[in-house]
């Protein structure tokens, strides 16, 4: 079976036994993990087909009763996602749009879609053309259309489309200053999802003229249909003074475009209307169904360690808060399991907010953190982003044990300048142990291990 991480060979020999042993068994439950929520394996689980009918968990899909299905979907593993729709509903695909990251559509196979790339996690004019052809797709159909939605992580910055006045650069700019100021992904969302032409509804209702199936997977702490890709086809339950109150938390009202600040401040006057909300009878039409997650990672991670002997439980995958502060508290959890054979797994995800002027992803800085406390401690910790790409880096995140301190030091690296500076891909690529995997296909948050051998 070939390798995910590409470097894992080198990851593992840069340590002496017993660690390196902790290591290979660390980076191997990871490649374990990804395996399970690669989107062809996560469908199989969930979608089947049984003559004219599409069977999803236990409902049941006439595909007689519909004289045109299509295919449309967005995010980071929507190529994989509509690749085993393809197989499933073979020559019954009328046609559809997919959009796809940016330099992760090559090669992709699909025959019966159109293919558009887009780029993550700042929009651009790509994203905006590929939205404006979605709407195309949802302009044409009708009672008699099926559409099968498939929707993942990243969705958000792919699929753009300004609600009037606003333009690209505006939202762009708002992303900007909610990335680097600590926000949660739910907080992010609410913002664009009333800045968007699309998100919060919007595009579900223009579907729903027809029938529709959303599959999704999950990057979202908590699962919330309303938060993955910014909720493009389930109801918004959030309001435009909910986008005010999270902009002015952070401190970032004044410092977001006017024409945000107007059309916000207008949606809380009743002078814009809200986004599509719970009960609206659109979503009678649309069923949203979450066909995998984070914890489909974990769970697959610790079956493999039981295998090689860890006792191994799963702590979360509700894990969120500041990378660095997490980083602190989950070494503190190896600390506590030194010595006692034990495999500790946490799914979720962290934020990062930027006070320096390094280059890091909030995986990496959580790893660096952790590594801060685990000097001398013989036990390792894995987290990686289950896309494969960490922040704006191409490092999905790093590998850390309790002798990367004294390595650092040894080579005149100071891992605290490094952390205070957010510096983290800086601080791993001069020692070695950030974990490459390049784009993976599929995106369900991040995932963390924690390994200790007995003895």
């Amino acid at each position: 079976m070939p390798r995910i991480i590409r470097n894992l060979g080198e990851l593992v020999e840069r340590r002496g036994s017993p660690l390196s042993e902790m290591r290979r068994d660390a980076l191997e439950a990871v490649e374990a993990g990804l395996r399970a929520v690669m989107p062809e394996n996560a469908l199989a689980r969930r979608v089947k087909r049984r003559g004219r009918r599409l069977i999803v968990d236990g409902l049941r899909i006439d595909l007689e009763a519909y004289g045109r299905i299509l295919l449309l979907g967005v995010g980071k593993a929507s190529i994989g996602m509509a690749s085993y729709m393809e197989r499933v509903l073979g020559d019954r695909v009328s046609g559809g749009l997919i959009v796809a990251p940016r330099g992760g559509h090559e090669g992709h196979g699909l025959r019966s879609v159109e293919v558009l790339q887009s780029t993550h996690p700042i929009p651009s004019m790509l994203g905006v053309r590929a939205a404006e052809r979605m709407l195309e797709y949802a302009e044409t159909v009708d009672e008699g259309t099926l559409v099968v939605f498939l929707l993942s992580g990243g969705a958000s910055a792919m699929l753009p489309l300004p609600a009037e006045p606003l333009t690209l650069e505006d939202k762009a700019e708002t992303t900007r200053l909610l990335l680097a100021s600590g926000a949660t992904i739910d907080e992010l969302n609410t913002v664009r999802k009333h800045l968007s032409r699309v998100k919060g509804g919007w595009l579900g209702k223009r579907l729903s003229r027809g029938r529709v199936i959303s599959l999704i997977i999950s990057d979202v702490v908590g699962d919330k249909l309303e938060t993955i890709g910014s909720g493009p086809t389930a109801p918004d339950p959030t309001t435009f003074k909910d986008a005010m109150n999270i902009l002015k938390r952070y401190g970032l009202w004044d410092k977001v475009p006017q024409s945000v600040r107007k059309r916000i401040e207008d949606g809380v006057a009743g002078k814009v209307e809200e986004t599509p909300k719970p009960g609206d009878p659109a979503f009678k039409k649309i069923t949203n169904l979450i066909v995998s997650g984070v914890i489909d990672a974990c769970q697959a991670a610790r079956r493999h360690l039981r295998r090689l002997g860890y006792r191994s439980e799963i702590l979360t995958r509700y894990m969120e808060g500041e990378a660095s502060e997490v980083g602190r508290l989950v070494a503190g959890i190896l600390k506590e399991v030194e010595g006692k054979g034990r495999a500790i797994i946490m799914g979720g995800e962290t934020t990062v907010t930027v006070r320096g002027r390094g280059k890091g992803g909030r995986n990496q800085e959580l790893a660096l953190s952790a590594a801060i406390s685990l000097r001398g401690v013989k036990g390792c910790l894995v987290s990686v982003g289950t896309d494969g790409v960490d922040g704006p880096t191409d490092a999905a995140g790093a590998i850390v044990d309790g002798e990367t301190y004294d390595e650092a030091v040894s080579r005149g690296l100071n891992p605290v300048e490094f952390l205070r500076d957010n510096d983290s891909y800086g601080f791993f690529t001069r020692i070695g142990d950030a974990v490459m995997t390049g784009q993976t296909g599929t995106n369900v948050g991040d995932m963390l291990i924690l390994l200790s051998k007995k003895g």
